[in-house]
């Protein structure tokens, strides 16, 4: 007997036979997608195209303008180019280390060195995959099964890792000769993924896909030799101390081995901000006005004062001044394109009285500094706010701007020192699957906001888009003009903030429109162990900004 059911989209309703695919669905629809659609959102919850429906369901479709369906057309497309390198390269091995250049930088272990043809040959059979519309394939094998498939293969990351994930079954994915396993859904079809191109990059390969913007076009690829590098250092370090992955990181707390690492981690952030320190000391006119920004929980607050505690120890009086002060009266900040006061606008600082002031201050001068009412949204000024500076007293600034050249245009270059911080970490879930820095972030600033803040999870992840956006408006085109860049990452510190940060979003409701976003980040925590015992954590320590018992930050 064939059984109907009704499913509710964009366009209307429609009566299928149950078990019909959300891909055959798409195929039903009165509508045109601008740009393709990699998912479907069934009744709230996160389902890829080759879902079978059983019951009434509401669907929305995701495209990959939308976050969640980028990393699906981005995690396909990092296994359509496994496959046609190792193809084509017998015994490459192939690790997706990180972001960069708004693509995937993947190195590539080989007998050879890569060349320019080598990375044409794999990007043609790339699009011939894309061209003879091979099937993504998911499938069902007990856990045994895929260690099996994982001890042929020698992927020792995956084999290692499988054992904390929570269920008797792995999904695999499977596409011509290959299987593997991803964290996260793939589209259905090679015949998705066409848009996408290769480019050979230090020794590797970066992967570029759709751009952020315009989702038609690649996005542009942009050297980025600056945080390649800190990026590199920070791989190489994890390589030292033999914890490349979230699975070495495991085995060291179930053996009750990592308060080491931890000590161990944090005197690594200590000797990075001193060498800094001494950078500014030794270059005393470039380090007249120091600018340090970065995206959100990044923590450039407690980098701030410890690095201030830096320059102290090497005879310095170090200033702060905040950018906030310097907010333009509410009643004049500009509008964004929504018509919205757009307080994370350059122009939302008064650009004028703050490059003034700074001017005055380097020359010696007395300044009364403003202060910003966030109650009624003007600037005032106290007496007591009057500061003047001395020869060995540099002016730390810290904000969003601070590598903006127009933030500082009438500030000489010889008269900054310019720091650029980030959470860029150090360990991948595998070969295959990195971690991005942008979830250790959501993470950090989702503790952050409940325990020193008062906001709950929800509100956290509904603000994150909108917080990514101006980070990639205002922060991340600037980066690369920083004179050095330090990494707040601390290799362990997942560990720690999952227990934080899991009850918080188990409190998600199914019916909140966030809630396939804290079911993913659960997914993800899952395969890490606990860190207890917090007592190995320094009080100074970045971390302590988020999960609290910090002693520079209150």
């Amino acid at each position: 007997m064939i059984v109907l059911i009704t499913i509710t989209t964009q366009s209307g309703e429609f009566k299928v036979e149950k078990n019909t695919t959300l891909e055959q669905i798409l195929s039903m629809e009165r509508m045109d997608f601008l740009y393709p659609v990699t998912l479907g959102l069934v009744n709230n919850n996160l389902r890829e195209l080759s879902y079978e429906l059983e019951e009434d369901s509401f669907v929305n479709w995701i495209d990959i303008t939308d976050p969640d369906g980028r990393r699906t057309y981005m995690r396909s497309l990092t296994f359509l180019f496994i496959r046609a390198l190792e193809e084509l390269l017998p015994g490459a091995v192939t690790k997706i280390q990180h972001s960069l250049s708004n693509g995937f930088f993947c190195e590539v272990e080989y007998e050879e060195k890569l060349n320019v043809d080598d990375v044409q040959k794999i990007e043609l059979r790339m699009r011939e995959f894309v061209d003879s519309n091979e099937k993504i394939i998911r499938f069902r094998v007990p856990k045994e099964e895929a260690i099996n498939i994982y001890k042929k293969q020698n992927r020792e990351g995956k084999l290692n890792l499988l054992k904390y994930k929570n269920t008797s079954t792995v999904h695999l994915y499977r596409c011509g000769w290959l299987e593997d396993y991803f964290y996260g859904y793939m589209v259905p079809s090679t015949a998705m993924l066409h848009t996408f191109s290769l480019r050979l990059y230090n020794d590797g390969i970066v992967l570029l896909g759709p751009d952020i913007k315009e989702p038609h076009k690649v996005s542009r690829f942009i050297h980025q030799p600056k945080l390649f590098k800190i990026y590199k250092e920070a791989k190489r370090w994890a390589k030292i101390i033999n914890l490349p992955n979230a699975a070495s990181l495991n085995i060291l707390v179930e053996n009750n081995n990592h308060p080491e690492i931890i000590r161990l981690a944090e005197a690594y952030h200590e000797k990075k901000i001193c060498d800094i320190a001494d950078m500014i000391k030794k270059d005393s006119e470039k380090g007249k006005i120091i600018l340090i920004a970065g995206p959100s929980s990044s923590g450039k607050t407690s980098f701030a004062q410890r690095l201030k505690l830096q320059l102290m120890v090497n005879g310095l009086s170090p200033v702060s001044l905040s950018v906030d002060d310097y907010f333009v009266n509410r009643d004049i900040t500009p509008l964004d394109e929504y018509g919205e006061k757009d307080y994370e606008s350059i122009y939302a600082i008064d650009l004028k009285t703050f490059n003034e002031d700074i001017e005055k201050l380097i020359l010696g001068y007395e300044v009364n500094l403003p202060s910003f009412n966030f109650k009624t949204g003007t600037r005032e000024y106290f007496e007591e706010k009057k500061i003047s500076i001395e020869e060995n007293q540099p002016l730390i600034i810290e904000g969003i701007h601070a590598l903006n050249p127009i933030l500082t245009q009438s500030i000489p270059d010889g008269n900054k020192f310019k720091i650029y911080i980030s959470a860029l970490t150090q360990l991948n879930l595998d070969e295959h699957n990195k971690i991005p820095t942008t979830d250790l972030r959501l993470i950090r600033r989702i503790v952050r906001d409940y325990h020193h803040r008062s906001y709950s999870a929800s509100s956290t992840l509904s603000m994150w888009q909108s917080v990514n956006r101006g980070e990639r408006k205002n922060i991340f085109p600037y980066q690369e003009n920083a004179d050095i860049m330090f990494n707040s990452a601390l290799i362990y510190e997942l560990a720690v903030l999952k227990k934080h940060v899991v009850p918080l979003l188990e409190d998600i409701k199914e019916d909140d429109p966030v809630f396939r976003e804290a079911k993913r980040l659960l997914k993800f925590l899952q395969y890490f162990v606990d860190i207890n015992d917090e007592s190995d954590i320094i009080n100074t320590s970045l971390l302590r900004e988020f999960i609290g018992g910090s002693k520079l930050v209150h």
